[in-house]
């Protein structure tokens, strides 16, 4: 990853907010362990303005799709109200392994830390947050459910541990699913979409990330007709 390739994954840009589409493999905050991060490139995304961009909430290292960024200060507070209120609609896919019987419903499983040694895992535990996530079949194909789902909640892997604790773990899931911690398929899961309604008297922003390459292959067998890169439907 360069400062051109940062740039190149803009999805939306005004005076307010950015929206990119974060690639998976790269982690938002620098960790423990070091290494790359978003936050070595927002220098290239200030765009003419004096301060570099922040992130206003945040994504899984290995999830890939919509992250929303505030340009300044008064922006990054006017997106934190948003989030807090719950008023962002965020809109995400997954190919789960197996899938719910139904074509929709939700998972209303409280989630607390698994251990303290444990960093950021998380586990279904009745005395923890709160946590609620809807969800909606797109496609089944296999043994595997393409679902769409919407976390009312933003606990930390709340899709991940909610999937998995409903009998479907996320594909490519090497922490609460089957996928070996390397050389997996990569984790299915993607932030396919964010509604942001940032400015009071205008309609909210609606903006959608491309499927990943890593997952392509997966969604269209689902049942997902997939724009080919010319633009072209792929059948």
């Amino acid at each position: 990853m360069n400062a051109e390739e940062i740039v190149s994954k803009v999805l939306y840009r005004d005076a307010l907010m950015l929206v990119i589409d974060k690639p998976a493999g790269l982690p938002v905050h620098p960790g423990p362990k070091g290494g790359e991060t978003l936050t070595h490139y927002l220098d290239a995304l200030r765009f003419g303005l004096p301060r570099r961009p922040e992130t206003a909430h945040r994504l899984d290292k290995d999830t890939s799709g919509c992250l929303i960024l505030g340009r300044h200060p008064k922006a990054i507070a006017r997106l934190n109200e948003l989030f807090k209120k719950n008023e962002v609609d965020k809109v995400y896919w997954a190919v789960v392994e197996g899938g719910p019987a139904g074509d929709e419903g939700e998972i209303d499983l409280a989630l607390a830390p698994k251990s303290p040694d444990r960093g950021w895992w998380m586990k279904v535990d009745p005395k923890g947050q709160p946590s609620l996530t809807k969800w909606r079949a797109l496609g089944r194909n296999e043994g595997l459910t393409l679902l769409e789902l919407r976390p009312v909640t933003g606990r930390t892997h709340q899709l991940r541990v909610h999937c998995q604790a409903s009998g479907w773990p996320i594909l490519g899931d090497p922490i609460y699913g089957t996928a070996p911690r390397f050389g997996g398929p990569g984790l299915h899961l993607h932030a396919r979409s964010v509604t942001v309604p940032l400015y009071p008297k205008k309609a909210p922003i609606a903006v959608e990330a491309p499927v990943p390459e890593h997952m392509r292959e997966r969604v269209a067998a689902c049942g997902m007709d997939l724009p080919l890169p010319d633009g072209r439907g792929q059948g």
